[in-house]
């Protein structure tokens, strides 16, 4: 299984309304074969009308934020500066360079902006997003 931001962080990145409507159950949507995903680059999707960006880091760990800048809503994600700090894989926006965990979304530099994360899976060599 590849390694995903699940669970309570991927909750902690959704950008959700305080007081949002109870939303339909997540889905799991087949996007493209890992093996077309390069190791440390970003690609856009459209998936389910929401813009991502994919990542693969290595042989199997894919992550899936928001293409949208937290900083300033252009969708650019997919064009950003992959790294890490430590163990932490980070992905840099292209536009201020601010640097956001791809496992959690949390900002690095500022505790104010936050990256919305999605759940991913890879299934018979296939990766998946949940939305």
């Amino acid at each position: 299984m590849a390694r995903a931001a699940a669970g309570s962080a991927a909750e902690a990145g959704r950008h959700a309304a305080p007081h949002s409507a109870p939303r339909a159950a997540a889905t799991w949507h087949r996007v493209c074969p890992l093996t077309e995903l390069d190791d440390s680059w970003g690609e856009a999707a459209l998936i389910g009308g929401r813009q991502v960006a994919l990542f693969r880091v290595g042989e199997r760990s894919v992550f899936a934020v928001s293409h949208a800048d937290p900083a300033t809503r252009a969708n650019v994600m997919a064009r950003g500066i992959v790294g890490s700090r430590g163990t932490t894989h980070t992905i840099a926006s292209p536009l201020h360079k601010e640097v956001y965990s791809l496992a959690t979304g949390e900002c690095l530099g500022n505790p104010e902006l936050r990256l919305g994360t999605y759940p991913v899976r890879v299934v018979d060599g296939a990766v998946e997003v949940e939305l």
